[in-house]
C-alpha cells in the first residue's frame, strides 16, 4: 500500500517510509544520556549528516551487552560471518 498524497511510489524497497533516515532510542546500558547523532534533510527523508551503518548499530549494541562483535561470527555454508561484517564500528560518542 502507498501512501498516495506524497506524489512518489517507493517501488519494491520494503520500506514505505523513511527508507534513508530514521530514528532510533537508546537509553540506558552504557549509553550517554542526551546525545543526537546524526541529521535528516529538511524533509527527513535522507540521512546526511554523520550517518550510522546499521553494522555501526550492532557493534554499538553488542558492545553495551559486553560483546566484541569482531569475535563474534556465525559459520554458513563453510565460512565464518559477522553480524556487523567487516565494516562495523562502535559509535562512541553515543557511550557514556
Amino acid at each position: 500500500m502507498n501512501e498516495v498524497r506524497r506524489g512518489n511510489s517507493p517501488g519494491h524497497q520494503g520500506r514505505d517510509h523513511h527508507p534513508f533516515g530514521f530514528t532510533m532510542l537508546m537509553a540506558g546500558g552504557g549509553v550517554r544520556g542526551g546525545q543526537v547523532v546524526g541529521g535528516t534533510d529538511e524533509l527527513g527523508y535522507h540521512a546526511v549528516e554523520d550517518r550510522v551503518h546499521i553494522h555501526d548499530l550492532q557493534a554499538t549494541i553488542l558492545h553495551c551487552l559486553g560483546l566484541d562483535h569482531t569475535r563474534l561470527t556465525y559459520r554458513h555454508q563453510g565460512r565464518d560471518f559477522r553480524l556487523t561484517d567487516v565494516g562495523g564500528n562502535v559509535v562512541e560518542k553515543v557511550l557514556a
